[in-house]
């Protein structure tokens, strides 16, 4: 079983985020890549700086109380020498005075955290003024997911799946012949160290089966599940 991930329609936009929370970083940028972005990320406000600077990036998302060089730094210093960056600050500062500020400075848009994930997903669209962002279709078999359209076809035609979902069924396509532990899954889509008390990656593998058939996705006893052949 193979996996084609260099088929593309178009370019898919190219997102940098810049976070100095491991977490927060990897769940934002693990969201993005299942929507179908181009996800770089940075743990420090030098560090996002230099790849905002020197790469080519559609959007900078950008945290603001970070070590080494502020976020606040990061955003003046790159408003100045690249104006035409779209950036949007994702930070945990609510007050009013610092929204303000940020938005005066040129960031085009301001989230809070804590944040829904799907209020960013929604709110990136906007800012890249598109509803589905072209991107990778991965292939296994007559397995197809498409990342842009967030569909998957496993021959009967596309069915529409969720964020997690698409996340999860990636994970899995990307493992062919595989078995995938329960505690990688948990790892890798919902970012999280393994709890064996946890029925998120079971219930849904239900509705990934339910959805797409049920032979589509093995139960391998003692090991996780495997992508059937």
């Amino acid at each position: 079983m193979s996996i084609n991930l260099a088929e593309r329609r178009l370019a898919p936009h190219r997102v940098l985020v810049v976070d100095d929370e491991p977490h927060i970083r990897g769940m934002v940028s693990r969201a993005l890549a299942a929507a179908g972005y181009e996800i770089e990320s940075a743990g420090d406000g030098n560090a996002g700086l230099a790849l905002a600077l020197t790469g080519d990036y559609q959007l900078v998302i950008l945290d603001l109380v970070m070590p080494l060089t502020d976020g606040r730094q990061v955003l003046g210093r790159l408003r100045a020498q690249r104006p035409e960056q779209t950036i949007l600050v994702l930070s945990c500062l609510s007050d009013v005075t610092t929204k303000v500020a940020c938005l005066d400075s040129g960031a085009k848009d301001y989230l809070t955290k804590p944040f829904s994930l799907d209020e960013l997903l929604a709110r990136v669209r906007v800012q890249l003024r598109g509803e589905h962002p072209a991107g990778d279709v991965i292939r296994s078999g007559h397995l197809v997911l498409d990342l842009g359209r967030m569909q998957a076809d496993a021959g009967v035609g596309p069915v529409s799946l969720t964020r997690l979902e698409i996340m999860l069924l990636r994970e899995l396509m990307e493992h062919a012949g595989e078995s995938v532990t329960k505690g990688t899954l948990l790892a890798s889509v919902w970012g999280i160290d393994f709890d064996p008390g946890s029925n998120v990656v079971d219930v849904c593998i239900r509705r990934l089966r339910s959805k797409l058939g049920f032979e589509l996705i093995e139960t391998v006893r003692g090991a996780g599940y495997r992508l059937a052949s």
